[in-house]
């Protein structure tokens, strides 16, 4: 028997019993839409991240007192306990750090609420920074100006807004020069950010930018610590250098002693996209294992059909063995039904899987990435499922006897 014939046959039976087919199918579509649908999510926040959140460059490093990406418990709570870090610190890296092409900061990030006019905008994101801080993660303007060293060391009421602001308070109006209200306070629109749209259902427009100063003058410098950014001067020279003088100023300033811990935390691009990638992987890996046991499942339920089917086909089988089907014609028989209906299921899959992924992100702006081999992976998956549920009961068709198949009674 040659492989299409076998094909053609099995094809034909599964069409016979469409309904049982179909429901056959259920655990191995599930499964693979499952597998499909996380790892399109998974691939398309990882590059989100890497593109958007942490897109700060192979030359950059970042100073927290604490970093936000820290998953040990205790070195957070240790972490939470050390001083602030403030203007002062930043302004000794700034001197120190002779290999750094930029120095900046920044405050935490504040929500506060917008007005213009009569129009008035909540939940925005307030971010008190220095000129330079706007190099680094390379934010650009539409119009206007960023905002300069003039406006920090006068602690002047300017901002450069998000273009969330200028849709909901000032369409139809430039808004260069207008004064706007910042939770109460006056400032006077200097800039206006370029459009970046949303993510996970949520604006990465809806935000103000003010000086540093003047944000620490507004909310209060007592408990505000800041976030310390340098970057690399050009030439190839080594980020390492850059960090290491970054660090030995800041701990000469922090007091930190010899053979002591840093007080505070340094992290790069990559050390942030490592942090998450191990994250996002366990995630992976966790899900993975819980999709498998609906592929497992899947699995059992193809081999009790092909039992029964075994069953059904008995007569047939000692048929064709008395007009000459070898034994590994019949086996090979139905371990192609065995694995037409498990790719049948894993096509399936992984049509419902992109679907779903594709779907979500639609709703809800979830990132998601199809990946050619997730696809392949999981075809390559279903079809090792129908072949390994279905060597059994192939083996026991393979094995009946053409004389007792022969009178069997159904």
């Amino acid at each position: 028997m040659n492989i299409a014939e076998a094909l053609k046959i099995a094809l034909q039976s599964l069409w016979a019993n469409k309904l049982r087919s179909v429901l056959t199918l259920l655990g191995v579509v599930i499964g693979v839409a499952a597998v499909i649908a996380v790892v399109t999510f998974v691939s398309g926040i990882n590059d989100y991240v890497a593109q958007k959140v942490f897109n700060l460059g192979a030359d950059v490093f970042i100073m927290f007192k604490v970093s936000p990406a820290v998953t040990n418990v205790d070195h957070y709570l240790e972490g939470e306990k050390r001083k602030d870090l403030t203007l002062e610190d930043y302004y000794a890296v700034a001197e120190a750090c002779r290999h750094c092409e930029l120095v900046a900061a920044s405050t935490r990030n504040e929500s506060g609420h917008v007005k213009y006019g009569e129009q008035s905008i909540s939940d925005t994101t307030i971010r008190g920074m220095t000129p330079g801080m706007a190099t680094i993660l390379d934010i650009d303007l539409s119009s206007g100006r960023m905002v300069n060293e003039t406006d920090v060391n006068n602690r002047l009421p300017v901002v450069v807004i998000g273009n969330d602001i200028v849709e909901h308070l000032m369409p139809g109006i430039d808004p260069l020069g207008r004064e706007i209200r910042i939770d109460g306070w006056p400032y006077r629109v200097v800039g206006v950010a370029k459009k970046k749209g949303s993510t996970l259902g949520q604006s990465a427009d809806n935000f103000v930018m003010i000086p540093i100063t003047t944000c620490m003058k507004q909310y209060g410098s007592h408990d505000a610590t800041l976030r310390i950014m340098g970057k690399a001067a050009g030439g190839g020279v080594p980020l390492n250098e850059a960090i290491d003088e970054a660090r030995v100023a800041l701990r000469a300033r922090r007091h930190d002693q010899p053979g002591a811990e840093d007080s505070f935390d340094i992290e790069t691009n990559a050390s942030l996209l490592g942090i998450w990638t191990s994250f996002s992987q366990t995630f992976f890996i966790a899900t993975i294992g819980i999709a498998a046991i609906s592929l497992v499942v899947g699995g059992i339920v193809i081999m009790n059909i092909m039992l029964v089917s075994v069953t059904e086909r008995t007569r047939e089988i000692g048929i064709r063995k008395a007009l000459g089907a070898r034994r590994d014609d019949v086996l090979l028989q139905f371990l192609i039904e065995s694995v037409t209906l498990a790719l049948t299921g894993g096509a399936l899959g992984v049509l419902f899987g992109v679907s779903i992924a594709l779907s979500v992100t639609l709703l809800i702006g979830m990132p998601s990435s199809i990946k050619l081999w997730a696809v392949l992976a999981g075809l390559v998956v279903a079809a090792s499922v129908g072949v390994f549920f279905g060597v059994y009961p192939a083996r026991k068709a393979a094995k009946l006897d053409p004389i007792v198949a022969l009178r069997y009674e159904t």
